[in-house]
C-alpha cells in the first residue's frame, strides 16, 4: 500500500478548500514522520535532549525494536521533575504510556481529534497493523484548521457567500419596536429623522435627492 509523499502531505495536488472538507479528510495526507524512537532503557534526560533536538513532544519506547509504549514531555514533567526524582537515572519504560493508542492512516482528521479528546492526548500515532506510519498532533491539525478557516473566510470577502441569512432571523443593533423611525421602504429602525433620511437618500432614492426633501416625505 502506498501513501502520499510528504510533497502530497504539504499540500501539492491535496489542498482542501474549506474546515468540512479538512475534517473529512483522511490523517494520511496530514500525518509526521518525525517519530522519535528510543530504547526503554535510555533515561528520561536523555529523551528530553532528544526531544527538544527533533522538535517533538514524544518518544515511542521500543524494546528490540519494537514499539511497547510512548512517553511524552509530559510524562517527564509530571513523574520525574514534579516528584524531585533525578532524569538521569529514570528509564523511560519506567514512564512510559503502554499500550499505545494508535489510528489508521485512513481515519478522518475529525475522527483522530476525537479519539484525542477522549483519551487526552496531545498526539496519537499513526499505524497499519503493526507497522508505524507516522503521527498526527493536535497543535498541527488545529493549525490546519485555522487555515482552512482563512480560506473560509477569504471566499467570502470574494463574493461566495458561505451562506444566506433569512431577512426575518437578521436582528438589527437597533430592534425595530424600540425605535422611533422605521424606513418606509426595508423597514430599518432609526431613531432620528436625519439618520434615516441619509438612509432613504443612499439606498433607496439616490444621491440626487436633497435630504430636504426626504424628510418632508417622512414627515
Amino acid at each position: 500500500m502506498s501513501y502520499p509523499s510528504e510533497e502530497e502531505r504539504e499540500g501539492g495536488g491535496y489542498e482542501y478548500e474549506d474546515i468540512e472538507s479538512l475534517l473529512n479528510k483522511p490523517v494520511e495526507y496530514v500525518l509526521t514522520t518525525n517519530v522519535v524512537t528510543l530504547e526503554g532503557s535510555m533515561s528520561a534526560a536523555d529523551a528530553a535532549s532528544i526531544m527538544k533536538e527533533r522538535n517533538s513532544r514524544s518518544v515511542l519506547v521500543t524494546h528490540n525494536g519494537e514499539a511497547i509504549g510512548i512517553v511524552t514531555k509530559t510524562d517527564i514533567l509530571f513523574k520525574v521533575m514534579a516528584q524531585g526524582k533525578n532524569p538521569n537515572k529514570v528509564r523511560l519504560r519506567e514512564i512510559m504510556s503502554s499500550p499505545i493508542i494508535t489510528i489508521s492512516p485512513k481515519t478522518s482528521i475529525s475522527d483522530a481529534l476525537a479519539v484525542m479528546e477522549k483519551h487526552v492526548l496531545r498526539q496519537v500515532i499513526v499505524s497499519s497493523g503493526s507497522t508505524v506510519i507516522g503521527m498526527v498532533t493536535r497543535e498541527g491539525l488545529f493549525e490546519r484548521i485555522h487555515k482552512a478557516s482563512m480560506v473560509t473566510s477569504q471566499t467570502a470577502l470574494k463574493g461566495t457567500p458561505v451562506c444566506i441569512i433569512n431577512p426575518k432571523a437578521i436582528a438589527y443593533v437597533k430592534e425595530a419596536v424600540e425605535a422611533k423611525l422605521s424606513c418606509p421602504y426595508c423597514g430599518s429602525p432609526f431613531d432620528d429623522k436625519n439618520a434615516l433620511s441619509k438612509h432613504i437618500d443612499r439606498l433607496h432614492i439616490g444621491s440626487g435627492v436633497l435630504e430636504g426633501d426626504v424628510r418632508r416625505i417622512i414627515e
